[in-house]
């Protein structure tokens, strides 16, 4: 974005209900104070369907270029796991910069989700924590292999589910223990 081109987060919203309907869900605004100087930060946060979320992404680099996309956060649901793909328009410009949130469902029948490395060679350290954490497969990751757990953890089971793939049944709880 150039100089005086940076839209408002009420105009960034409206682009992507404009350009995807009902794709765009429960989008909200969140304006926060911070540090000695009170300066304001703004959240925009956005359900995106599936089935948009990379031309959500393409989408979203027209209005920036390079957006920083700064971690993957990634939630047992229950039925679902939401990833949450946080992103920074404006990064790093003081007074400027907006987080943009983009939250995507995935159903835990089949976790499935494309790569986003093709346009965001970064994103490729968070996707891979996310397929070893929460067991989703992201779709043409160039890395296809482990970096944050052993290779000899079990196959099938993943540190952040809540669910019988979970580690519940490999930790101790000492307290319990008889002395």
């Amino acid at each position: 974005m150039s100089e005086g081109d940076q839209l408002t987060p009420k105009e960034i919203v409206k682009s992507f209900k404009d350009t995807f309907k009902t794709k765009i869900k429960d989008d909200r605004i969140e304006t926060h104070k911070a540090g000695s100087k009170k300066t304001q930060f703004t959240h925009i946060w956005m359900r995106v369907d599936k089935s948009v979320f990379k031309d959500a992404v393409r989408h979203l680099m027209t209005m920036e270029e390079y957006p920083h996309l700064a971690v993957v956060s990634g939630y047992d649901m229950g039925k679902t796991i939401d990833l949450v793909y946080h992103f920074s328009i404006c990064f790093g410009e003081r007074g400027k910069e907006l987080s943009l949130n983009m939250t995507i469902e995935l159903p835990k029948a089949k976790p499935e989700i494309e790569t986003l490395t093709d346009l965001i060679p970064g994103a490729l350290i968070t996707e891979q924590e996310k397929q070893e954490m929460l067991g989703i497969k992201v779709k043409g990751i160039p890395k296809d292999k482990r970096a944050f757990i052993s290779d000899d953890f079990p196959k099938g089971m993943y540190p952040w589910r809540k669910d019988e793939t979970g580690p519940e049944k490999m930790v101790r709880n000492l307290h319990e223990v008889k002395k």
